[in-house]
């Protein structure tokens, strides 16, 4: 009587299915019309795995957030950010500002509320850089900004062509190994600057947009395989080698694990060689998370190296979605928010004295900031 039942209803719920899916008058059905015509930008799955699911409240340390921007400029939204901060347990925030003159000065102006919560990063003055007498302005104006409260530089950053944003002036052409830095970075192990320095973007960008490419839906949008007269991929990993190399008193902190999320065997290969270089996991979770044994021995082996970083605004559910990645093994799951891959995130599962260094110790020890 019970397999008759059981049998009666899967008939009702194939008959209901088959209603829904009415072939069209060429012949072909509505869903897959749908299903052919979807686009790449539109696909965003939700996981029917049944797995554990942690619920997060905050972070099982304060955290010294190392790679935001000031997103809200009015105090009222810089009110609001701080009240998420509280509730996840977010104690300090960086914020690469990359400004100088007027723009440094007026975000001071607008943080300067929340103080003891928020800490500036300034850029470099790029005025002139195409002039032989390029440097000495620049090196005073850094000292200003330094003066005004800036603890570090950055994000100095460079995706091939040598942009090397920073405002109001960008310079054009010019890596971050170029010789006129150095007079620059020379400043910044005077001053015990960090520097904040982005360079690549991660590899599925530089390759073929095409079948063979695993991260097309997220790569197509910031592609670079189109760009001419920009350096490959491996070649930026050669800028960052010279300039970390060149300038051993100067601490860098390689934004995104020097974009080589892909490839953490040879991002190994430069933290042993260069013991000034550091790395922030900003926007990389979902580059990371869905090989996450891979990641977690990569943490567990070089948790003095690695700080706790965003770089993906201030929504509560981004925070969250960052700590669950960190701190859980939980497994398969989406968060279509903080990224567009078509890959599911897995947790690392670090350990407490891991997660206290990403989270803070390391941060601290960057910054210059006593433990308590």
């Amino acid at each position: 009587m019970e397999s008759k039942h059981l049998l009666l209803a899967f008939s009702v719920m194939m008959l209901a299915c088959t209603s829904d899916r009415q072939t069209s008058d060429d012949g072909t059905s509505g869903q897959n019309e749908k299903a052919t015509s979807l686009l790449l930008k539109d696909f965003k799955p939700r996981s029917l795995h049944k797995t554990a699911e942690t619920p997060i409240e905050r972070a099982a340390f304060p955290v010294i957030d190392m790679h935001s921007h000031a997103y809200p400029r009015t105090p009222e939204g810089i009110d609001e950010w701080v009240m998420t901060m509280d509730r996840l347990g977010i104690a300090k925030t960086v914020l690469l500002t990359g400004q100088t003159g007027k723009g440094f000065d007026s975000l001071v102006n607008v943080y300067s509320k929340y103080s003891d919560r928020f800490i500036l990063f300034c850029g470099f003055d790029y005025t002139g850089y195409d002039q032989a007498d390029f440097g000495p302005a620049a090196i005073k104006e850094l000292e200003r900004c330094v003066a005004m409260g800036a603890k570090g530089v950055g994000e100095l950053g460079d995706k091939g062509w040598g942009e090397m944003y920073s405002k109001p002036q960008k310079a054009l052409g010019m890596h971050p190994d170029d010789a006129r830095m150095k007079p620059l970075l020379d400043k910044c192990a005077e001053l015990n600057l960090p520097v904040s320095i982005h360079v690549a973007d991660p590899i599925w960008m530089y390759q073929p947009m095409d079948s063979l490419n695993d991260g097309l839906m997220n790569a197509f949008k910031w592609r670079l395989d189109n760009k001419e007269a920009i350096l490959d991929h491996a070649g930026m990993m050669e800028v960052l080698a010279n300039v970390v190399g060149e300038n051993p008193r100067v601490t860098f902190i390689a934004c995104h694990y020097a974009n080589l999320s892909h490839d953490l065997a040879s991002l190994a290969v430069l933290l042993d060689r260069f013991p000034n270089l550091y790395v922030d996991n900003a926007a990389q979770y979902g580059e990371t998370s869905v090989i996450p044994r891979t990641t977690a021995k990569f943490y567990k082996r070089y948790a003095d190296r690695i700080v706790y970083g965003t770089d993906m605004g201030v929504d509560e559910e981004m925070y969250k979605t960052t700590i669950r990645i960190l701190e859980t093994e939980d497994e398969h799951f989406y968060d279509h928010k903080i990224s567009t891959y078509h890959w599911s995130m897995n947790g690392y599962g670090l350990d407490k004295g891991v997660l206290e260094k990403v989270y803070r110790l390391n941060a601290l020890k960057l910054l210059g900031l006593d433990r308590d």
